[in-house]
C-alpha cells in the first residue's frame, strides 16, 4: 500500500541545492559564534577563579557582569536564529522579547537584593 499523505519536500523551490548551501552556511556561522562565546566564558572561568589572589573585587564584579552579558547574548542569538524570531517583524520581536527582558532584569534585581540581604544578616557591621 502506497502512502499518499507524505509530502515530497525536494520538489519545492525553497529546497534547492543553493538554498541548502545557504542554510548550512548559516548553521555553521551560528555554531562558530556560540562556540566562541562559550570558549571565552570557560576560559575566563579557568583563568580568573574567585580563589585566584590576583583577581580584585572590582575585577570579579566585572567578570560576573560579563558572564551575564555573554549569557544574554547567547540566549538572544539562539532565540533569533533557532526560534526564527530574527525573521519576524519588529512588532512581533518586541512582543516576545520585551516581557523576557523585563523578567530577566527583575530576576537580576531580586538576586542582587536578596544576596545583599543575606550578606547583611550573616555579617552585620555592628
Amino acid at each position: 500500500m502506497e502512502r499518499d499523505d507524505i509530502i515530497e519536500y525536494s520538489l519545492g523551490a525553497q529546497h534547492s541545492e543553493e538554498e541548502g548551501a545557504k542554510i548550512r552556511k548559516k548553521i555553521w556561522k551560528v555554531t562558530v559564534l556560540l562556540s566562541i562565546i562559550t570558549i571565552v566564558e570557560v576560559g575566563v572561568g579557568v583563568l580568573f577563579s574567585k580563589s585566584n589572589p590576583n583577581v580584585s573585587d572590582a575585577a570579579w564584579q566585572g567578570i560576573k557582569y560579563g558572564y551575564i552579558i555573554l549569557t544574554l547574548v547567547k540566549a538572544g542569538y539562539i532565540v533569533m536564529e533557532f526560534m526564527h524570531l530574527g525573521h519576524e517583524r519588529k512588532g512581533m520581536k518586541l512582543t516576545v522579547l520585551v516581557p523576557y527582558i523585563v523578567f530577566i532584569i527583575y530576576l537580576i534585581f531580586i538576586s542582587i537584593t536578596e544576596a545583599l540581604a543575606v550578606s547583611d544578616s550573616n555579617f552585620p557591621l555592628n
